[in-house]
């Protein structure tokens, strides 16, 4: 799941596992049951400890392929300057020695390497992408980082097309269905690599073609129908139901005014009703109380304002705190 807004990203993960709250999700991030790393595209994703080094082992070399003009940039693409990198971060973070990421410049430093700023970043990027690094706890505010190999269990072996299959089975179980090249953007895979993978995985993956798209989904994806009464979900930025696809087209309602998509709902959070975007919200988080302003694009049933209202409220519930709800209809006619 994708991370770089952590609150969002927490918000997203406790939706979709129960009523969980933000210290319960931290809570498990602290405790390592929750890893958070730079993966795929690249940037920050959640990644469970038994699934993160086939994850950086199949996606890891695309992404150092695509940072290799940078690497050259910043001169950290050599061998001898990695090594350095490599033995400055082992030595800093070995025996469960959590680090910030200024605490790391130091550490390069130490050892002789200037790291700030772009450099920095990408470094440390580098040591997550080899699966060398990955997230701490919280110290304070403050995110920090630890050892992989003090949090994830070692990979006996690595079989390519392996996991590659396995990547984009889960894939389209979870987000099917979709298009070959929304996978592709959600992986960084290859196109040809991709149509390899679904190739491999034969009659457990279902094709259907969809006003002239070919779509891709689990072979044992429900398709049910029934009517279900209104559903409403104030999802975060980034979220896997927009973030993970390359072609938005299909989540989005028919009826809103496309002139304002991007201006109104791409740029914040989102508003899904019945599995359709209609609008977008912000939150605003104070230390006693937080406001969630919700811009509609499209009117809504009263029985829809008693969902938002709903929805609203777990979302206080997940804060831990009051919420003052306020809507903005912001529709053309």
């Amino acid at each position: 799941m994708q991370s770089q807004d952590y609150p969002g990203a927490a918000w997203g993960l406790a939706q979709r596992v129960g009523d969980r709250t933000l210290v319960d999700v931290t809570s498990h991030y602290d405790r390592g049951s929750i890893l958070r790393t730079h993966a795929m595209r690249p940037t920050w994703h959640f990644v469970l400890p038994a699934d993160i080094r086939a994850l950086q082992a199949l996606t890891g070399p695309r992404v150092h392929a695509r940072n290799a003009a940078m690497y050259r940039r910043l001169e950290i693409d050599d061998r001898a300057t990695w090594s350095r990198c490599r033995n400055a971060f082992v030595k800093a973070l070995r025996d469960g020695q959590e680090k910030t990421r200024a605490e790391l410049s130091g550490a390069l430093r130490d050892a002789g390497i200037e790291a700030v700023g772009q450099r920095l970043a990408y470094i440390v990027m580098h040591a997550e992408l080899d699966g060398l690094i990955c997230s701490g706890a919280f110290r304070g505010k403050q995110f920090t980082y630890a050892l992989l190999d003090e949090k994830a269990p070692p990979m006996t072996g690595f079989d390519r097309e392996t996991a590659r299959a396995d990547l984009i089975r889960r894939y389209f179980a979870s987000h099917g269905p979709a298009l070959v090249r929304d996978f592709v953007w959600w992986s960084g895979l290859t196109t040809s690599d991709t149509k390899a993978g679904i190739a491999s995985l034969g009659d457990r993956l279902r094709r259907e073609e969809i006003d002239g798209k070919e779509y891709w989904s689990a072979a044992d994806a429900t398709t049910d129908a029934t009517v279900l009464p209104a559903t409403l979900h104030l999802l975060p930025n980034y979220d896997e139901y927009l973030g993970s696809y390359a072609d938005y087209e299909p989540i989005f309602d028919p009826a809103l005014p496309r002139a304002r998509t991007i201006a109104d709902v791409l740029g914040v959070h989102i508003v899904v009703r019945d599995g359709f975007v209609v609008g977008g919200w912000r939150r605003a988080v104070g230390a006693d109380a937080a406001m969630v302003t919700v811009t509609l694009l499209i009117r809504l049933t009263k029985e829809e304002l008693g969902a938002l209202d709903r929805a609203a409220a777990a979302f206080g519930r997940f804060l831990g705190l009051p919420i003052d709800l306020r809507v903005i209809d912001a529709f053309t006619d």
